[in-house]
């Protein structure tokens, strides 16, 4: 009964806005528009024979993350092709990036039994592998009814999240009973599903552990550094929206007056500091370049491919799967999504860089990791924006401690490696 009212719900009320959230989204990023009808279940290539392992990463972060996992099944599993699905197109692109035509791809459709049917029915996948919170009645309910293995894996849930879940206890019960199993991130996360009735969990780490920068990454880095100069940097990477005017602001309030051009031998002063803003969304690339050149500030853009004049103030990094390379040419970064409730992105990438990492307050998509990185001198928290400024131009007037935090960063990815391995395993005890 209660996957009945739900699936009502979804029809009559979820899937019409799930409509019009995509024409309002297509608005500023056409490409939602695109491959709409597999939203529905319609998929109208033609199906590779083969057994089929599918793995579903709902974008960015979900897809980065299955980069050492889809590895280790290529390795493990030579015989077997792999569906990648998404729900978002910077999703979609990023397995584009990541993998080529290494693997197959398509949206998921909505959780509709008809529409999930025919997916099933389409792709006849061996194993379904979902990463880290994705969850969705009618599909677990699918695959349990045609014995397809579906397991929650790299899995997180945030205790925002838990209460969410929470409000409809036999829904979420029926629904994580269904899998054929679950590999949880840490032990709070272990913890929160079983007290969503979770079966047992394993806790076997986090995945994005497993990433190491790739050589090419690091190599662009080098190659934005000579283009920066000597001149300090502050990275603000995958920041969200509002999260640039408040750093702007802080930052300009931080330069007052002072001179705004670079001159070697002041290294270390905010002035000639060079602020580096990524946004975490494509299409918001060219916002936050006007929104930086509004405040007064001289802009430009990686996607110039010209050396950083010494008069520029904020280089919008305007590229998508470069965030090693920004990392690497940087002094100090921040990790966006953290000083506004959006729960912080991946602060592990920095950390492995070996670059000192700042993080505001709202950490919940990476808690443990934040709190221990924390604690390993890894990285330090700031409570706002001008708390997070005044942190920085500390920073880079300090190289001492830059070392410091950056040897303390590698130490601690290095220690939580091993993820993907467990994982594999895992996955082996189940038939494929």
């Amino acid at each position: 009964m209660a996957r009945f009212l739900y699936t009502l719900v979804l029809w009559f009320l979820l899937i019409p806005w799930a409509m019009l959230h995509l024409l309002r989204r297509a608005r500023r990023q056409p490409e939602y528009l695109r491959h709409w009808d597999e939203r529905f279940g319609l998929y109208f290539r033609r199906r590779s024979e083969g057994p089929l392992i599918w793995i579903h990463a709902v974008s960015v972060g979900e897809t980065r993350a299955a980069l050492p996992l889809v590895a280790a099944l290529k390795d493990r599993y030579p015989g077997h092709r792999i569906l990648f699905t998404h729900m978002t197109p910077t999703g979609r692109q990023t397995s584009v990036d990541l993998f080529g035509d290494d693997v197959a791809r398509a949206y998921l459709p909505y959780d509709c039994p008809f529409a999930v049917g025919r997916f099933l029915s389409r792709f006849r996948p061996a194993i379904g592998i979902i990463m880290e919170t994705e969850l969705w009645p009618n599909l677990v309910a699918a695959c349990r009814a045609r014995a397809i293995p579906l397991l929650l894996v790299n899995a997180r849930l945030s205790e925002k999240s838990a209460r969410r879940y929470a409000r409809f206890p036999s829904l979420a019960r029926q629904a994580l009973g269904g899998l054929a199993g679950i590999a949880a991130q840490g032990e709070e996360d272990a913890a929160r599903l079983r007290a969503l009735g979770a079966p047992a969990a394993a806790v076997l780490g986090n995945m994005k552990f497993d990433i190491s920068p790739p050589g090419e990454q690091l190599a662009l880095g080098r190659e934005f550094r000579a283009r920066i100069g000597d001149r300090p940097a502050f990275l603000c990477a995958s920041t969200r929206e509002d999260e640039e005017s408040m750093i702007l602001d802080a930052w300009n309030r931080e330069i007052g007056d002072r001179p705004r051009f670079y001159e070697p031998q002041n290294r270390g002063l905010s002035p000639i500091s060079l602020l580096i803003l990524v946004p975490r969304h494509p299409q918001r690339f060219w916002e936050v370049a006007r929104l930086a050149e509004s405040k007064g500030f001289r802009v430009q853009r990686r996607s110039d491919e010209a050396p950083v004049s010494p008069e520029t103030q904020v280089w919008i990094g305007d590229s998508m799967g470069e965030m090693f390379a920004y990392y690497a040419a940087a002094d100090v970064a921040f990790v966006g999504g953290s000083l506004l409730d959006y729960g912080s992105q991946n602060l592990i990438e920095p950390c492995a860089v070996g670059v000192p990492v700042l993080v505001g307050p709202s950490t919940f998509n990476f808690a443990q990791a934040a709190k221990e990185a924390q604690a390993a001198g890894a990285a330090m928290p700031v409570k706002d924006a001008a708390e997070l400024v005044a942190a920085a131009r500390e920073l880079m007037g300090d190289e001492a401690r830059r070392r410091s935090m950056g040897g303390a960063g590698r130490a601690f990815a290095a220690r939580h490696r091993g993820a993907t391995a467990r994982t594999l395993a895992l996955l082996e005890n189940i038939r494929i």
